[in-house]
């Protein structure tokens, strides 16, 4: 009588819990799989999948570049589309005319004083230019000397100075020597702009009025260490074609001066620096020098401002 109080599942269940592995681990082999005379051509067969949307792409295919023709340059003006031609080719004229300009500026970028060992001297480098970005008019000088005697070195050059391209200026002009003695005048043209790298570069051809011809080449570099601190490294290197004794000038590399200098430049309009100055005549002007009794090389300290108005 107990036993008809037990459910009949959880006999069935004891049941199969009791027995072993090997009386309920059923052989499949038998059972006849085959699905052919199934319709599975109704709503209940599985849609077939399409995997070619699933395609890798070609890894090397996809890292080379296109080849498709670059688009025309558009060469119409859209907002003609809206309004009167004529109106907006008069805009677009008093646009260019208000990008056209010109001004006067006053740059000196180098007014020093040089302490070394023996006599202290001094030195300058400035320009004073009126024009806009395409063209102007520069005045040009600079010039070296000792203090308390007559200036070794003066120079003054004016040019025309005409934006070749984004990068490069193109300077005609001359440039007349009012030391050393004798005074010479030279015919100028040169290449000044920006190389790669940043770096501001000057390449000038000069010929006398005597016939002699020089060249010079100037090569700067501005890095900012702080918002207001900048080193300037510079080289210039002189060159004579031929020697003039007058001058006392040889041929082949004349002068080299290298130099480096740290400017506070918190306020640019007036920016101090100090730094260092290295000079030496070469080849045959060195020759001449040591005749002549004059120190061939030399070192000195530099103290001088940067300003522009």
């Amino acid at each position: 009588m107990a036993l008809r109080s037990v459910s009949l599942p959880l006999i069935h269940g004891l049941l199969l819990a009791a027995a072993p592995i090997s009386a309920w681990a059923q052989d499949h082999s038998g059972m006849d799989h085959d699905m052919s005379g199934m319709d599975l051509s109704g709503q209940g067969a599985p849609p077939a999948m399409d995997h070619s949307a699933h395609v890798m792409p070609d890894a090397a295919v996809a890292d080379q570049p296109g080849d498709a023709t670059a688009p025309p340059v558009p060469v119409d003006h859209p907002a003609d589309r809206f309004f009167a031609p004529d109106r907006m080719a008069a805009s677009r004229s008093a646009m260019i005319g208000e990008m056209t300009f010109s001004t006067f500026a006053l740059q000196v970028d180098r007014l020093e004083y040089r302490s070394t060992k023996g006599k202290d001297g001094f030195g300058w480098e400035g320009q004073a230019w009126y024009g806009g970005d395409i063209d102007r008019v520069v005045l040009a000088s600079e010039g070296e000397g000792t203090l308390g005697e007559r200036a070794e070195r003066i120079e003054l050059a004016a040019y025309w100075r005409h934006a070749l391209d984004p990068w490069f200026n193109l300077q005609l002009g001359v440039r007349h020597d009012f030391r050393p003695d004798p005074q010479r005048t030279y015919a100028l043209v040169g290449i000044e702009g920006l190389a790669p790298y940043w770096f501001d570069v000057t390449g000038q051809i000069l010929v006398s009025e005597k016939g002699d011809v020089h060249a010079r080449g100037k090569a700067g570099y501005q890095q900012r260490i702080t918002q207001s601190l900048v080193v300037e490294p510079e080289a210039e290197v002189d060159f004579a074609f031929q020697g003039v004794s007058a001058l006392n000038v040889g041929s082949g590399f004349e002068r080299l001066e290298l130099g480096a200098r740290l400017r506070y430049d918190r306020n640019r309009s007036f920016a101090p620096y100090v730094g260092a100055h290295w000079e030496r005549k070469l080849a045959g002007t060195a020759r001449l020098a040591r005749v002549s009794g004059d120190d061939v090389s030399g070192i000195s300290a530099v103290f001088g401002v940067r300003a522009m108005f």
